[in-house]
């Protein structure tokens, strides 16, 4: 709706009305709470809606009850709620940011710019006007808030995982396993990433055994290597065994032998050259 010149004027000469008839009544009262103040305001409020017109007939009640009220639509089920709306783009974790937070969307998605409403509740990601994916509101910097079901079947095999779980089970083998595993779920932007690498490696103990997998563990973190791949490559090629970039091997050599002189040899001759 336009107002025009003459409903401006009528607004003006309200705020004015209520100026005179309400505020400058009480501007030498003194108010110890806002109920004892709205209290004050609504009693001088009645008593200038009832206040009979100079000019014309009634009163302000009396033309609201008239004229406005019978136009008057319902309130809204619900209150008002403030919106702000970004252009965010998912990464390919199919993940957006906002503030700080990563929220998902369906991993076919990836790489998409969507339409991201923010309100002081709720997170709503809405692609060509579509909303497809809702996330309660996070203040939490650096995590993730992921759905389920926007992950792909690779990641949502490892859901149930958490990274304390997993680096629990790796120090059962060795503290350079769980380290390395911990190296690797860091690594990650998204951790559910890493998981299957670290479980891959875990596993690798099936075939192995704890000791030859801590021993590439420590190798992997030598070199700087975070994979499941670099691990596997360690062991199939047997440089598990193999003494660290910087260690010299300790030959065990047995003290005795035939070619060895020992000190005795010097005592007996001495003298004698």
């Amino acid at each position: 709706m336009q107002l025009t010149a003459l409903d401006k004027a009528k607004v003006e000469n309200g705020v004015l009305v209520a100026e005179r008839w309400i505020l400058a009544r009480l501007r030498d009262r003194t108010f110890f709470s806002l109920a004892e103040l709205n209290e004050a305001i609504g009693e001088l409020l009645d008593r200038l809606n009832d206040r009979p017109f100079q000019k014309l007939p009634g009163s302000r009640r009396s033309t609201f009850e008239e004229l406005d009220r019978p136009a008057l639509r319902p309130l809204p089920p619900t209150p008002y709620v403030f919106a702000e709306w970004r252009k965010r783009r998912a990464g390919l974790d199919y993940h957006v940011e906002v503030e700080g937070h990563f929220y998902s969307v369906p991993y076919q998605l990836a790489k998409k710019e969507f339409d991201v409403r923010i309100t002081a509740m709720t997170i709503e990601c809405f692609l060509r006007g579509r909303r497809v994916a809702s996330h309660v509101r996070s203040d939490r910097r650096g995590h993730h808030s992921t759905v389920r079901e926007h992950m792909p079947k690779a990641h949502r095999e490892y859901a149930d995982w958490t990274p304390e779980r997993i680096e629990r089970w790796a120090a059962t083998i060795g503290p350079a396993t769980a380290q390395l595993v911990n190296r690797i779920i860091a690594s990650r932007r998204h951790p559910q990433q890493g998981y299957r690498s670290c479980i891959g490696i875990l596993k690798l103990t099936n075939a192995y055994g704890e000791e030859r997998l801590e021993a590439a563990c420590r190798r992997a973190l030598s070199i700087g290597a975070k994979s499941y791949k670099s691990v596997v490559s360690i062991l199939k090629s047997g440089l598990d065994s193999q003494p660290l970039p910087g260690e010299t091997q300790q030959l065990d050599l047995p003290i005795e032998h035939k070619n060895i002189r020992g000190a005795l040899y010097y005592i007996n001759n001495e003298g004698k050259n």
